[in-house]
Formats: structure tokens, sequence, C-alpha cells
């Protein structure tokens, strides 16, 4: 079990390495694109099923309350965080509506979606990039494998950040280092100075 377990963590440790390069620009792109919404008066909505919807829900706290030093609320939402209005969706309009009925309801055009989909074929989520870019907003979208329908859907304007790799467990563990790059990112380029202060 103790081999097993070291293999995981090697596997994991080398596949952040092995995309470090490869991943930089897009985050940092990324971050850009949200610095500029939240600049302007936007926010930013996010969303994802299972394992990505607890790194949206993750994400939203860090903005709405703080990430690693105390700073002015930020205007983010998880979509996948209101149990009853999941519920609602999914009863009367069907799973693959529980996003984009939530970005049509909230978004704006100005507003960022942050899409998070261990794979990129998740139609749920498909569902709710085409309804952010109808409403003129922009997409991250955070993929993995090789990104799926999602990274042929999102347009030049948008930012396709794809973990190359088919192990969902890896590419969520690389989606939650890009999300503390994310936060990082935007508080340094919203607040100035080094967050570890």
């Amino acid at each position: 079990m103790s081999n097993r377990i070291l293999g995981h963590f090697r596997e994991s440790a080398e596949l952040k390495i092995q995309t470090a390069s490869a991943l930089a620009q897009p985050i940092a792109q990324a971050v850009e694109l949200m610095f500029m919404a939240l600049s302007n008066g936007n926010k930013i909505l996010a969303c994802g099923n299972g394992g990505a919807s607890a790194h949206a829900q993750y994400f939203a706290a860090a903005l709405v309350d703080r990430f690693e030093r105390e700073r002015l609320p930020l205007p983010a939402l998880a979509l996948g965080a209101n149990a009853v209005v999941l519920a609602s969706i999914g009863n009367d309009a069907g799973f693959a509506e529980l996003y984009s009925k939530q970005v049509q309801a909230f978004g704006q055009p100005g507003d960022v979606l942050l899409a998070i989909t261990g794979g990129g074929d998740t139609a749920g989520i498909a569902a709710a990039v085409d309804t952010a870019l109808e409403r003129e907003m922009r997409v991250v979208a955070l993929t993995g494998k090789n990104g799926g329908a999602i990274g042929k859907q999102i347009t030049d304007a948008d930012v396709h950040i794809s973990v190359p790799h088919e192990r969902t467990a890896r590419v969520l563990e690389v989606h939650l280092l890009t999300i503390h790059c994310l936060c990082d990112g935007i508080d340094v380029a919203l607040f100035g100075g080094d967050s570890d202060d």
C-alpha cells in the first residue's frame, strides 16, 4: 500500500512539473481576463460537476472571502452551491440545463464563466459555455485529457487551460493548483504587492 501511495504522489508531482511551462501562459491570460472583468465591475460565475463542482465552490469562496490575505470581497458565484435551485432545474428542465439556466439568470455581458471539467465533454458544462457566449461573457475553460467539445466551442477571446492527462484524479489535482494560481494572480493584479505578505 505504501508503494501505491508513493506512486500517486510521484505521478501528481511529475504531471505538475511536466505541465508547468505549457500552462503558465494560459493561466496568466485567464488572470488578465478575470482581472479586467472585476476591474470593470463585472463578476465571475463558476461551475463544474462532481469534484469540479467542489473546485468551483472553493474558487468562489476564495474570491468572496479571501485567498491568502485580507482584502475587499470580490464578486464570484458558484453555480453548484444552491441545492434547491439545482433540484428544481434538474426536476423541471433536466440535468443538462443545471448551469445554463443559471448563467442565463445571473450572467451579464463582460462577466466571466469559469467552466471546470475533468474531460471537456460534459453536456451541462458545454450548455453553460454556449449560454455564456450568447450573453457576451468570456469563458475560462479548465479541462483535461484533450479538452473535448468544450475546448472546441470557446472563441479566441476566451482562455482554454487543458491538463493533458487521461486520469481524472491527476487532472483535478492540477486544476486545484491552477485555481490557486488564479486566486493569487487576481489578488496581486487588483491589490498589488505580494500575497505572501
